[in-house]
């Protein structure tokens, strides 16, 4: 059974035992499945502890290697105008079905205040950074790489990459004996990190079990049921941009089959959506990508870790789908102007998270200011924290879809060929 088939298998059995757990409604059931969460937890941590030396290898490798240099802008051009394309198209349809399906609409006000005042206390422990969020000229001096120790040792990717991009262009320039030695250290690091991860993944089917188990047991499917509509809109946006746009930018643009595509990469969303975290997924999205897809470390090192950073199609889609839920639910004007609002801030709004507990709280907030929801900002974010856990799980796997379709688009660019290449 291949490790994709593993993970699928661990997710529904947790969400079997999490929802016995639940449907059974004794507390010390429920108590004992949520308690196994720590293992999954230990799991995320053990990916994640490779995440930076292997960003940090791979990339100064490509960088560094005959020829890596002087292709580096136009894959970085080609990435970049991938993520602006596509995280405007993930907006579009988040808030195109929240306007035709009007989520908002009907939910009874006694329903809305009372589960704002439930959650409230969630919103209210980070509103205050979401004050102090910082303008878009703040964001790229923060990319300065004043300390890349410090970047990493804060997971701050985008700075991180910046200076080993810099270092390993570097590298290829120093005399060839010298930068042998430097490039033979960093792949055997890069060798190594795989290596690691190949002997973390096998972990991974139980690991998504506990996770699954303990989410489906804490949270159940009522306070789902409270929001369904809003539910659903941001779910199906999600399926709809897989099956939709990243289809069709697989088939046109990274000229790959979508079913041999999917089938090598199933085990990178399925641990996304287990753990809903990008960064805990970015070291097995990197080792999908080579050794599955096929994809040069060129490629992959440069991209993936990137997107991982930058590219947040379904975290864009929420925003765009939550903001107008939520200006439907608060009786507001939704005209052209509001729409452009929306189009504009969540797609910025969606790579601008900070590096603190509730980020996406944070920066929905930020559309929700934007497009003058005043006062009632911080309560419509309370409105959806309670299935913030849910929908986030959704919407990153989706990030990583996305972040693995971007690769083998620029993979085909750079002559390439991609694991399910069309004739």
């Amino acid at each position: 059974m291949g490790q994709s088939s593993k993970i699928l298998l661990g997710l529904l059995g947790g969400v079997l035992l999490g929802g016995a757990a639940r449907l059974s409604g004794v507390d010390s059931f429920i108590s004992f499945v949520t308690s196994l969460e720590p293992i999954g937890t230990g799991f995320i941590s053990l990916i994640t502890m490779v995440v930076i030396p292997l960003v940090v290898a791979s990339l100064t490798v490509a960088t560094a290697s005959v020829g890596g240099g002087r292709s580096l802008a136009g894959i970085g051009a080609r990435t970049l105008a991938y993520f602006l394309v596509t995280t405007g198209v993930a907006v579009v349809i988040g808030v195109g079905l929240a306007l035709i399906l009007h989520p908002g609409t009907g939910l009874d006000p006694a329903t809305r205040d009372a589960l704002a005042l439930e959650f409230g206390g969630d919103v209210a422990a980070v509103a205050p950074a979401a004050a102090a969020e910082r303008g878009l000229l703040d964001v790229l001096v923060a990319m300065i790489p004043r300390n890349p120790v410090a970047a990493a040792a804060e997971m701050d990717l985008l700075p991180l990459i910046i200076a080993t991009v810099l270092f390993g262009a570097a590298v290829g320039t120093i005399a060839e004996d010298r930068r042998r030695v430097v490039i033979a250290f960093f792949q055997a690091i890069n060798d190594t990190a795989m290596v690691i991860i190949q002997w973390f993944m096998k972990l991974a089917p139980y690991a998504v079990f506990v996770l699954i188990a303990a989410t489906v047991a804490r949270f159940g499917l009522d306070l789902v049921q409270r929001l369904l509509l809003y539910s659903f809109v941001v779910v199906a946006g999600c399926a709809i941009h897989v099956a939709g746009t990243l289809t069709l930018a697989l088939r046109f643009l990274a000229r790959v089959g979508v079913v041999p595509f999917f089938r090598a990469i199933g085990e990178a969303p399925l641990l996304a959506f287990s753990t809903a975290s990008s960064n805990a997924t970015l070291a097995v999205s990197m080792d999908v990508a080579e050794r599955k897809l096929g994809i040069s470390n060129r490629v992959t090192s440069f991209v993936v870790p990137l997107g991982a950073t930058l590219n947040m199609n379904g975290s864009a889609l929420y925003k765009g789908a939550t903001a107008v839920f939520l200006l439907q639910v608060y009786g507001h004007t939704i005209g052209v102007q509001e729409l452009l609002t929306i189009l504009v801030t969540a797609s910025a709004a969606a790579v601008a998270g900070v590096g603190i507990p509730g980020s996406s709280l944070i920066t929905t907030l930020i559309v929700l200011n934007a497009v003058g929801l005043g006062s009632n900002a911080a309560a419509g974010i309370a409105l959806v924290a309670g299935v913030d856990r849910i929908l986030d799980m959704f919407r990153t796997a989706v990030n990583v879809t996305g972040d693995l379709t971007c690769a083998a688009f620029v993979a085909r660019t750079e002559g390439e060929r991609v694991e399910g290449t069309l004739p």
